[in-house]
Order: structure tokens, then sequence, then C-alpha cells
């Protein structure tokens, strides 16, 4: 692993890398007078990461675990509620400190739960899987799902640090590191045309370098997020895949007869749908399409849609948070490694999508 990778410095918190941030962890607690120490796990977390993560732990500080069950069908308001009381009971004050040890759905829902206990204590974001690392801990988006709709409710705020160690990714399941892939496929899609560049033959990506994969992707994520924190405008282009994406992770969520997907391998979709819609729209070239829809297939099995299944992805698509006054709007690529956001799509061209993707 290599261990020179640069601390990123996000609008007011850095974004340490393995085993420099240990020690910058300490140094926060040392000079920060905290009452407490939370961490928050889920039961996969629990077991696999905090055995890592509590011997480098320096403090006096009483260290408390709230731990709950794994999965997306738990980043719900009723588990903030259950966390919230929980903290209560242990005496958490405003000056309490929670650690989120684990993947998306762990930083997401803790990131939620400290916002908001006491109008905001502070925490610290420690990802377990490539999702989370590359994703979910940056950029200070917090919260939870309603129902089947993704991150309907939630707050910005900021983690007082982000803490990346790679080593945590040895206990990650091969779907799980596939997932987390997707987004940096997107990283270089909207962004940086060399850096995707580097995804086209993964059976010669060198995986000992991995850690610097994972630096650039979460340097490109901070850039765009400290350019619009509040996704008025080029944040959007963060959105690349996810608004037909996340439709179909919460319809398949939601059906009985489907499998669910997972974050990636839904945005896996989506990033090929879109990219469809953005060669329709002249905005690819027919080879440039050709090359993203190769290269995702070649690393993401192919999702199964029956024709009953396309209205209903359709009608999600109206919750997506991105809409604004009833109208979709898309983030698409402009060729490979530029956005072009707020584009309107009319529905023939989505379905047309969907029959591409599946021939």
């Amino acid at each position: 692993m290599s261990e020179q990778l640069t601390t990123i410095q996000a609008s007011n918190h850095p974004i340490y890398f393995n085993q420099k941030g240990y020690q910058a962890l300490n140094a926060h607690l040392e000079q920060n007078k905290y009452t407490n120490l939370f961490i928050l796990v889920d039961s996969n977390t629990n077991e696999f990461c905090l055995p890592r993560l509590l011997p480098q732990i320096a403090t006096d500080l009483t260290i408390e675990i709230i731990e709950f069950e794994n999965g997306e069908i738990h980043k719900n308001i009723e588990t903030c509620v259950q966390i919230w009381n929980v903290l209560t009971e242990l005496g958490a004050d405003r000056k309490s400190l929670v650690i989120n040890l684990g993947g998306g759905v762990v930083t997401d829902l803790g990131g939620f739960v400290a916002s908001t206990f006491k109008r905001g204590i502070d925490f610290i974001n420690i990802p377990t899987t490539l999702l989370a690392m590359v994703d979910a801990s940056v950029g200070g988006k917090n919260g939870v799902d309603l129902g089947n709709l993704k991150n309907q409710i939630g707050v910005f705020n900021l983690p007082v640090m982000v803490l990346v160690d790679s080593t945590y990714l040895e206990t990650l399941p091969k779907n799980e590191m596939r997932s987390g892939l997707a987004e940096m496929l997107k990283h270089g899609l909207i962004f940086d045309q060399k850096y995707w560049e580097q995804f086209l033959d993964l059976e010669v990506l060198d995986f000992s370098d991995f850690d610097a994969l994972i630096h650039r992707s979460v340097a490109i994520k901070n850039e765009i997020v400290t350019l619009d924190p509040t996704e008025k405008n080029i944040r959007k282009a963060l959105n690349f895949g996810h608004t037909l994406g996340h439709a179909i992770e919460s319809y398949f969520l939601e059906s009985q007869d489907k499998t669910t997907l997972l974050h990636g391998e839904a945005i896996a979709v989506g990033m090929i749908l879109e990219s469809y819609i953005s060669l329709e729209k002249q905005l690819l070239t027919k080879a440039q399409y050709n090359q993203i829809k190769t290269a995702i297939k070649a690393v993401f099995d192919d999702i199964t849609f029956d024709p009953k299944d396309l209205a209903p992805i359709l009608e999600l698509l109206v919750h997506d948070k991105k809409n604004e006054y009833g109208t979709i709007q898309f983030a698409l690529i402009d060729g490979i490694g530029k956005i072009k956001i707020n584009q309107l799509v009319e529905n023939e061209l989505i379905l047309e999508a969907f029959k591409d993707y599946q021939s």
C-alpha cells in the first residue's frame, strides 16, 4: 500500500489517507476536549473493521459502540430514532464526538444522526467500502431513505475529518468492490478522460497501486463539491448515471420478484443508459458510446428488464431530488471527461436506451 498519498483539503476539513489518518485522529482527540466518543457501526463493520480501528485510537475518553443491522433497508428514520435514544441514554451532549465506521449507509445515516442530535455534534467518517471511500464520505451529504425513495430526508453538513484507510477493503466481497468501481468510472467519464482510460483494460490494472486510483477519485469528487457545495450547478455533474440508476435501484429494492441491486450495479446500468441518451443528443460519438458500454459491461453483469418494469421505473423518476418545476433533469456527458447539466430527456428516448442496453 502506498503510504505517501497527500492529504486532500476539502472545504473545511482534511481527508487523510492510511496511517497518517490515525495520527491526525489522535491529535484531534487530544486538542478538542470531547466529553465522550461514540463509534457507529453496522453488524458487518462491528465484526470486520472495528478490531482494526480500536487499537489505533489513543484516548482516555469513554468509548461507546453503537451497532445497527447492516443493509440499505435499515437506512431510515426509525434507525435514527433508535440511535438518538441510545445517545441520550448514554449521556451524549453537545461536546460528544461520533465516528462513523462503515460503508455508505453508515456514513450517510451517521452523519445525519450527528448533524441533528442537539442541533449538531462533531462527526468523523471512516469509510470501509470502496463506494463510501470515493463517494459517500466526501461532500457533506447526509441522510436517510423515505420508504424506497433514496436519500429523501437529509442535510448538507461536513464532518470534521475523513479518514480513508484502504486496508479495510481486504474484508470486502468482490461485488462490493465492483460497486465502488462504478463511481470511480463515473468520475473519469464526467471529469478526467485520462483517468477513465486507466480502467479500459481491467486485466492489466495494477491493483498494488489501487490507492493512487482511490486518491484521484476522491480528489475529483472533492474538486467538484468544493466548487458547488449545495448542488446548485456543477455538482449536478456527479448525478451522471444516477437519475436512471437511482430509479432502477429503488424499483429493484421494492419489487418482490427482483434481486436487490447494489448501488454501483444500478449506477453502472444508469451510466450506459445515460451514455446512450448522450449519443442520441449528439454529445457522444458512436465510438465513444461503444467504448463506454463495452468497458462497463466487462465489469458488471447484465441486468434483465421485463417490458412491465419500465413504466414503474419511469414513474420513480418523478421523485428524483434533481427535478425542478416538475421536469426531470439529467446530467449527460459531452464527450468523455466533460458534462452538460440540466438536460431534459423525453420518455421515448429513455425507453429506446433500455432497448439498446438489452441488445
